[in-house]
């Protein structure tokens, strides 16, 4: 279903004295605005995973959030906080005159979305939380629970080298490999839109906010958990998640319950990116979502 598509409009966004810039795609009342993983990574993974509802009727906006893509790179690591992101996305969503917003996390997205529909409601049309989840010191057990898959040989090399910081060794960094082939994209070929993001991956503040790498959680959001606020959001609400996610299902259906009005659709022949790796079963589940909730 997806297809790359040039943006139709570029736009530079100032936020606290720094320049941030969104693409927008479409020129419906409808407002689907996209917030992409990392953190660290510029949009354009999940911006042209989803540019195509604009042939739908629907206004696209996606962003580089500040230190990614084309906005600005600031040295100042008091910056990289999920709450200063929050009010980022605010900024961003009150700039551009949205109104109210289908706002569509993936990833660390979910976390933004989460965090943005908690502390601003009144920005809030329909949330869509992709892979994601509310409470990562519960993350972190399920991606132990992938690691020791491995084998408990291969567990027990890559937890000396965490020991030991020896992360870049060849063998440590063949277990991530894996690990990334069966939970992030199981595509032979990963898409062009992700090897952009991933080529421009600001790991300065994926460390600070994540850790190293996918499946080890060492930085400043490592006990970020807001699972038992989300009764608060009242808009409905869409869950979606990959069969083989690294943010299991298990992690998603926390999510599901945990809303005050939610669907969940699990995908199953997909891992992390499901609008990549099954996307016509994907843009189904997300469109029929969006028009039972639009207008």
């Amino acid at each position: 279903m997806w297809y790359e598509r040039p943006h139709d409009e570029r736009i530079e966004i100032d936020v606290g004295g720094h320049n941030l810039v969104a693409y927008s795609f479409g020129t419906g009342d409808e407002v689907v605005l996209c917030l992409n993983g990392g953190p660290g990574l510029p949009c354009d993974y999940i911006r042209d995973s989803h540019s195509w509802l604009a042939d739908h009727g629907y206004r696209v906006i996606a962003y580089d959030q500040l230190g990614c893509g084309e906005s600005d790179f600031p040295d100042d690591m008091s910056l990289w906080t999920v709450p200063r992101y929050a009010r980022e996305l605010e900024i961003v969503r009150q700039s551009l005159g949205l109104g109210r917003v289908h706002l569509l996390g993936q990833s660390w997205g979910t976390f933004l979305a989460i965090e943005h529909s908690l502390d601003y409601p009144g920005g809030l049309k329909t949330l869509v939380l992709q892979n994601g989840a509310g409470d990562v010191p519960h993350l972190v057990t399920e991606l132990e629970r992938l690691r020791s898959a491995l084998g408990p040989e291969t567990l027990a090399m890559m937890l000396a080298h965490e020991t030991d910081g020896t992360l870049d060794h060849p063998e440590y960094q063949a277990a991530i490999t894996i690990l990334n082939f069966r939970h992030v994209c199981r595509l032979k070929e990963w898409p062009a839109p992700v090897k952009r993001s991933l080529d421009h991956w600001n790991m300065v503040i994926y460390g600070a906010m994540q850790g190293p790498n996918e499946f080890t959680f060492t930085g400043n959001y490592s006990s970020w958990n807001r699972l038992e606020e989300l009764h608060m959001i009242i808009s409905p609400a869409l869950v979606t998640c990959g069969f083989h996610d690294e943010l299991t299902p298990v992690c998603s259906s926390k999510l599901h319950r945990a809303l005050h009005s939610s669907t969940i659709k699990i995908f199953q022949n997909s891992s992390h990116m499901p609008f990549f790796e099954e996307p016509v079963a994907y843009a189904e589940t997300l469109l029929r979502f969006l028009e039972s909730n639009r207008g």
